[in-house]
């Protein structure tokens, strides 16, 4: 960077300045846009990804600014020369363009002083803004380098003094970074770029530097990085969050490959034959796969000789969705062991969630098939009802009382029987099976649990020969829509 007062070097010459001017216009109309979008980005310090944009849009600010600073010096060339005093040589204060007055508190032209310091005549000449820079009072006097490391933070004086050396030892350019505390105790961040000055005999006269201010601009930058590295912490929680609660749903989850055939064994008191029951499910996730929620199936023989078949949905994803879930369908488990039905079962699992250390909203169905008889006894809490399919055909079962569990203490829940018949088909299913439909307020209410899609399958799954199949057939008509929660359909079918 050369010195006005260098001997050896002609002076810069301003260039065209309608290519400058171009370029400048050009600035300012992204400065604005970038403004635009910066107003439009609200900070949010909860929501590291809003942080993250808002840094980006102050960063490009900054870069924007100094563009328009250096194209504005570029328009103008170099001042010209000014004659010496008495007192030694004038000031060489670049002039720099005013920034307008709605970004002069942030713009970076207000922010850029030069000095000179003369090592033959020990003399040092400082620009106006230099002073503000350093919050030095012009009547103080200018820094001379051996003072300059005063109002340097003792960790960077090493790099001062390796930058200052290499230029008057070496020849050396100098560019690099400094720390200092003003006497208001203000910290500010210098960039220095700069070069040495040599005389007719080639030796350092003079070293002629430009210091920037550039606080504002490593401030956005570290806001960047922080929320960048705030958003990659996040992520990775995310993931491994998501991970753990897949590994519990598969570990509470029936680990099926196939249809399941009860009573895998009945008890040796069996009078009659018992039906077999042929039995398959399968989980849906969400469209975007991204969330795991508390959505489960089961099945499996009680020591009675009867099949416990149950589905449900617990509030919320992640984790704690997972882990939830896991409670209750153990609860569940254990309580049809232990013989309760399924209506009083159900008072026990909201009593469950009631007196949960964290309260959450869950819906269910309880189906327990007796072999023997063909009676199917079932429950439900404010979950869709089970579908029946019979000759070709299939409906909804009529739901007993119940609401949605954990929603109020000491809620009774009812119980229905249905006689199931041989070549009978039950499916039970989470209401995230199909999307939900958006009601025309002009014609009847739209389905909004999936039940009617899964009813107009009738012919195909009537004409299926398992319940795998029948599952295969759910998945092939319900897996592609996107849904904005998972979901889990089982299917059991009933033998001669």
């Amino acid at each position: 960077m050369p010195s006005p007062t260098s001997t050896d070097r002609s002076a810069a010459q301003p260039p065209e300045r309608g290519t400058v001017d171009a370029l400048i216009s050009q600035t300012h109309r992204l400065r604005g846009g970038v403004d635009a979008v910066r107003r439009d980005t609200v900070s949010d310090e909860e929501d590291p990804g809003l942080r993250w944009r808002r840094a980006l849009c102050d960063l490009a600010v900054h870069h924007l600014d100094d563009l328009g600073q250096q194209l504005g010096q570029l328009r103008e060339g170099l001042p010209p020369e000014e004659p010496r005093t008495e007192d030694g040589p004038a000031a060489t204060a670049i002039p720099l363009p005013a920034a307008p007055p709605e970004n002069r508190r942030t713009s970076l032209l207000s922010r850029v002083g030069s000095a000179e310091w003369n090592l033959l005549a020990d003399e040092v000449d400082w620009s106006e803004e230099l002073f503000r820079i350093f919050g030095r009072a012009p009547d103080e006097g200018a820094l001379s380098l051996d003072e300059l490391p005063s109002f340097v933070l003792p960790k960077d004086h090493t790099q001062l003094t390796s930058m200052v050396t290499d230029c008057l030892v070496e020849g050396k350019p100098i560019d690099g970074e400094f720390r200092i505390v003003r006497a208001d105790g203000a910290e500010r961040t210098v960039h220095m770029t700069g070069e040495p000055v040599l005389d007719a005999d080639g030796c350092t006269a003079s070293m002629w530097a430009v210091l920037r201010d550039v606080s504002e601009l490593r401030r956005s930058q570290r806001a960047l990085h922080e929320t960048r590295d705030s958003l990659q912490r996040e992520r990775h929680a995310a993931q491994t969050e998501r991970r753990l609660a897949v590994e519990l749903q598969e570990a509470v989850l029936p680990p099926w490959r196939g249809s399941l055939r009860f009573p895998e064994t009945g008890p040796a008191t069996l009078d009659v034959p018992a039906a077999t029951l042929d039995v398959a499910a399968h989980y849906l996730p969400c469209a975007t796969g991204a969330l795991i929620g508390g959505d489960w199936y089961d099945a499996m023989p009680l020591p009675d000789g009867r099949a416990l078949l149950s589905v449900g949905d617990l509030t919320g994803h992640g984790v704690t969705a997972t882990s939830g879930m896991a409670m209750l369908l153990g609860a569940l488990r254990g309580m049809a062991v232990a013989g309760v039905t399924p209506g009083p079962l159900m008072g026990c699992l909201n009593h469950l969630l009631d007196t949960a250390s964290q309260p959450a909203l869950g819906s269910a169905v309880c189906c327990q098939y007796d072999p023997r008889t063909g009676s199917l006894t079932w429950s439900q809490a404010g979950h869709p009802a089970p579908l029946l399919f019979r000759n070709g055909t299939g409906r909804a079962l009529s739901a007993p009382e119940g609401m949605l569990l954990g929603a109020a203490s000491g809620a009774q829940f009812g119980q229905a029987e249905e006689q199931l018949l041989p070549g009978d088909l039950l499916v039970l299913h989470t209401d995230g099976l199909a999307q939900r439909r958006t009601a025309d307020p002009s014609g009847p209410p739209q389905d909004s649990t999936g039940a009617q899609r899964v009813l107009d399958l009738a012919p195909r799954l009537s004409a299926a020969r398992s319940a795998q199949e029948c599952v295969r057939i759910v998945v092939e008509e319900c897996g592609g829509t996107e849904r904005e929660d998972d979901a889990c359909v089982l299917v059991a079918r009933v033998g001669s």
